[in-house]
């Protein structure tokens, strides 16, 4: 059974060595795993959808929960699923400061990335919309 998963956390250490390394990690593991997702990452907050197996998917976020590099982790969204959004990417990423403002404010009351301050649904909706605009790097 195929699920997906949106979560967002504050990063203890914000040095872009720290997200790079987070991405490796991820791009390296994700495809043995039959994890596919995108992380969003901007003023020192990451979103992150991550979809696989009901299992795969729950173990990798009960990591995430724990990884010393995370703090505030939060469930914004989870649902089973008949398809992948996100097969694409062993893990995508988006770069927040090269995304035109109006796209962040369309979700939000300031154009900034606050995932705790929106619901689940209107995270995952943004997360689609920069996928739409081709706002997504790294597809390996």
């Amino acid at each position: 059974m195929l699920v997906r998963l949106l979560y967002a956390s504050r990063a203890i250490d914000p040095a872009s060595a720290e997200i790079e390394q987070i991405l490796a990690q991820s791009r390296q593991g994700n495809p043995g795993l039959g994890i596919t997702g995108i992380l969003c990452y901007g003023g020192g907050i990451f979103l992150q959808a991550i979809e696989g197996g009901r299992n795969a998917v729950s173990e990798l976020y009960g990591h995430i929960q724990r990884d010393p590099r995370h703090k505030d982790v939060i469930l914004l969204h989870y649902e089973e699923i008949s398809e992948r959004r996100f097969s694409g990417w062993t893990m995508g990423q988006v770069n927040m400061s090269k995304i035109n403002a109006s796209i962040l404010l369309k979700y939000a009351e300031k154009p900034e990335l606050d995932p705790y301050n929106v619901s689940g649904k209107v995270s995952l909706a943004l997360l689609e919309e920069l996928m739409a605009t081709a706002s997504i790097m790294g597809r390996a």
